[in-house]
């Protein structure tokens, strides 16, 4: 099972998680011609990509999705709260490419689960992408979760012991408040229905994290209120500072580019 960011952040988002030859996309919040560019990158195929699932409706998650659904004719999973909100944003999607679903749906042979994040969008959800059980081979999971004000229950009880993470680490408090937003935007990232703090986000990652856990990667980064470097270094301070600080000094952490693709991240069985 392998995993990877094709883009990251409020300029667009997509995340490529499969086994083998195939793969689905959560969210396409960059165009489809960026998307194929970024695929290209790292020598994956585009014929591949056997659907999109998407996690919320804002423009950097869902740019691209109509135009890449129609041109790889793949179908689009979405829970029917959200086609509501963005059909008529994606354009002509054919009725076999609609898939209306609820929390749990399987997609490239991958198992996944929804469950519900706090944004201000009409719906918002992270994910739980999963290998089926197979005969002598042991359990995978990545836990993708961006888009959430605060860490809810679900988050804790979704992404615990999780194989490895795709995690927001939207903005840096001090950065923020010192920042040029104005005084509304900025409550409206630190509020329960905005972004994650890197330290919010590090204290989330304590509870997650397990003996299992092979890689974490940190996404979704602000680019005027955050960079990877004060993400990155705040994220570590607070796992080397824990109590497990032992079992995290090994862990692999990095942040995922913004307009580029990240390596292709393989985990072991």
């Amino acid at each position: 099972m392998h995993f990877t960011t094709l883009a990251s952040g409020s300029s667009g988002n997509a995340i490529l998680v499969g086994e083998n030859n195939r793969h689905l996309l959560v969210d396409c919040g960059i165009s489809g011609k960026s998307l194929l560019h970024n695929l290209s990158q790292i020598h994956l195929s585009c014929s591949d990509i056997e659907g999109i699932v998407v996690t919320h409706e804002h423009v950097d998650h869902i740019r691209g999705v109509g135009i890449l659904a129609r041109k790889l004719k793949i179908p689009i999973y979405a829970t029917a709260g959200l086609w509501n909100v963005m059909s008529h944003f994606l354009g002509k999607i054919e009725e076999g490419q609609r898939i209306e679903v609820q929390e749990s749906f399987s997609c490239a042979g991958m198992d996944v689960l929804l469950y519900p994040t706090s944004h201000d969008s009409r719906e918002s959800y992270g994910l739980k992408v999963s290998r089926p059980k197979q005969k002598n081979k042991r359990d995978l999971a990545v836990g993708i979760a961006t888009d959430s004000g605060m860490i809810t229950e679900e988050m804790h009880r979704h992404l615990q012991g999780c194989d490895a993470f795709v995690v927001e680490a939207n903005y840096d408090d001090e950065r923020l408040q010192n920042g040029p937003y104005p005084a509304y935007l900025k409550r409206r990232i630190r509020g329960k229905y905005g972004h994650l703090e890197n330290k919010q986000l590090a204290e989330g990652l304590l509870e997650w994290i397990k003996e299992n856990t092979q890689r974490v990667v940190l996404a979704h980064l602000s680019q005027e209120n955050n960079t990877p470097e004060i993400a990155l270094a705040t994220v570590l301070r607070i796992l080397q500072d824990s109590k497990r600080s032992k079992e995290y000094s090994k862990l692999p952490v990095d942040v995922a580019p913004r307009h580029s693709p990240h390596e292709l991240i393989r985990l072991m069985e």
